[in-house]
Parts: structure tokens; sequence; C-alpha cells
């Protein structure tokens, strides 16, 4: 099982990006998913959270700007980016906690991270 992020980039202050993570393999069920990111020189910190049992959750910073969603049937999480800010600029890392088909009968659960995906916004 894997997480494929992709959808970063360059733009401008005011601007908007959308980034999509795609979790694939022998997935039973997931649990959550969720964007991370980690500036530099800063620790990683959550965006938003998607659990599929429960609210959603942004943090506090991107609240009214970001939306986080997913799509089930494809084991997708897509984060839209809108009024995007210089101190938005960041690695952006995909993240799931998910039940891990292992063997006939047999799954274990597993926290995955993506690749991570650099968005930079320019003021």
């Amino acid at each position: 099982v894997q997480l494929q992020a992709s959808g970063g980039g360059l733009v401008q202050a005011g601007g908007s990006l959308t980034l999509s993570c795609l979790a694939s393999g022998s997935i039973n069920r997931i649990n959550r998913m969720a964007w991370y990111r980690q500036a530099p020189g800063k620790q990683r910190e959550l965006v938003a959270r998607a659990p599929t049992d429960g609210a959603i959750n942004y943090a506090d910073p991107v609240k009214g700007r970001f939306t986080i969603s997913r799509d089930y049937a494809k084991n997708t999480v897509d984060l839209q980016m809108n009024s995007l800010r210089p101190d938005d600029t960041a690695v952006y890392y995909c993240n799931a906690g998910l039940w891990a088909i292992v063997a006939a009968n047999q799954q274990s659960f597993v926290e995955l991270w993506g690749q991570g995906t650099q968005v930079t916004v320019s003021s």
C-alpha cells in the first residue's frame, strides 16, 4: 500500500491550488486521510483531517480558505487551497491511517505518508 500525492507548484499570493492524493494497494478500509505541511525550519503540522467516521477538522490558519474532500470509491483525498498566502509555503504531505490486507483473512493497521509536494506562494 502507498500514497501518491500530486498538485503542488508555485502560485502568487491570493491564488489557488489543489493537491490530490491516491491511496493504492490491498486496502480493506481507510480510517482517515489528512494533509500535513512542513515549512522550512518548522515542525510538521496538521492542515486538515477527514476521518471516515467523524467530523472534518482544519487547522486554525487555514479555516475558511482550504477545503479537504474525499472520494471514498477512489480512495483519494483532495485539498483545495484558496486565498493562498506566503506563509502557506511548505512541503505538503498526504497521510492516511488504514487497514491493509496482508494475507487471507488478515489485516494490519498502517500509518502511511506520501512523498511530499512543494507549495510555494510568492508575495
